[in-house]
């Protein structure tokens, strides 16, 4: 980790365990009555406390509770579900900035086909966390942002799943406080009914994920650039397949050495190809992985079993100082 990122975990740290020191002095009721006075200023006010409550792990249903107190059943549900995306997404860049490659550095094992697993299911898996009651919202934000969970995925997810909540939170809180008691258990009781749908739709991949045998397709099929690196060094050398098109193939970042190139949009009609390659290990190479993983779920329905995409494509290739062909232009900074 760099020391940039290294003093900016630091400072969250910190803010992070004075808001828990603290938070015995944050008065809810005095914040509530400090937004209501800003007038056309409060929406906004109000989103971006539930931003930095988002960040600081402070407890977000009582913000959500007071957006119906000061903005109604309707507008207080809207703002109190756009406060937590935001919130949501902030912290979760944060966590994806701060530490996600040194966890997929790190991961190994059950750990590495678990955090496979998770990803691959993307959204289902976001949508699932997001409705079940047990797991912390504020928690699995930095949670999330250690995957490589597409963010479009988060967001939208957590968008839609976590509505539920805010609406049922902010009419709580219209309709008067004293009803919290036995409000929320009604509320999370539906929002558990709600989670098992979600669970019904993500569990059976992830389980088959778990079982699978580490090195085939069916762990999630990624590789890291450290393993690759050092398998390209053995006698047993996989195949490594370039499927960005030939300007990219041959362009800033260049290829790996003795890749073959095979651009995504022409992998069904060149499968031929690559046909005498169906019994070796498989690499596909990108300039991240997208294009990557689309290319995998074509060869693995065309009979190829040992598939996997290089986790960061040609750019984690790249940050590695690792040898390159084929460049023509010098990279930017």
């Amino acid at each position: 980790m760099s020391a940039k990122r290294a003093a900016v975990g630091i400072l969250l740290l910190a803010a992070i365990a004075m808001a828990f020191v603290y938070r015995q002095y944050i008065h809810y009721a005095e914040i509530e009555q400090g937004i209501a006075r800003l007038g056309g200023l409060a929406p906004f006010a109000y989103i971006a406390l539930y931003l930095i409550a988002t960040i600081l792990l402070l407890p977000g249903s009582i913000l959500t509770l007071a957006a119906g107190v000061l903005f109604g059943p309707v507008l207080g549900a809207l703002y109190a579900l756009a406060g937590a995306t935001v919130g949501a997404t902030v912290a979760f860049l944060a966590a994806r900035y701060l530490a996600s490659g040194w966890v997929a550095q790190k991961a190994g094992g059950r750990l590495k086909q678990l955090i496979a697993g998770v990803e691959a299911e993307g959204w289902r898996f976001v949508a699932f966390v997001r409705l079940v009651p047990l797991f912390p919202y504020n928690i699995l934000n930095y949670a999330l942002g250690l995957t490589r969970i597409r963010l479009l995925d988060y967001v939208f997810a957590s968008f839609v799943c976590m509505a539920p909540g805010a609406i049922a939170y902010a009419y709580l809180g219209y309709a008067g406080r004293e009803a919290l008691a036995g409000g929320e258990a009604l509320i999370r009781k539906g929002l558990a009914a709600l989670g098992l749908l979600a669970l019904v739709a993500f569990l059976p991949g992830l389980i088959r994920r778990l079982r699978a045998v580490p090195g085939t397709t069916a762990d999630g099929g990624w590789i890291e650039v450290p393993e690759l690196a050092a398998r390209l060094h053995r006698t047993n050398a996989p195949v490594v397949i370039d499927v960005r098109g030939p300007d990219e193939f041959t362009g800033d970042l260049g290829h790996i050495p003795a890749a073959l190139n095979l651009p995504v949009g022409e992998l069904r009609t060149r499968l031929t190809e690559v046909n005498v390659h169906k019994d070796d290990a498989l690499i596909l190479v990108c300039r991240t992985d997208k294009r990557s993983a689309k290319a995998a779920g074509v060869l693995r329905a065309a009979g190829f079993r040992d598939v996997q995409v290089l986790r960061g494509g040609m750019e984690h290739w790249i940050r590695n100082n690792l040898p390159v062909e084929g460049q023509t232009a010098t990279r930017s900074a």
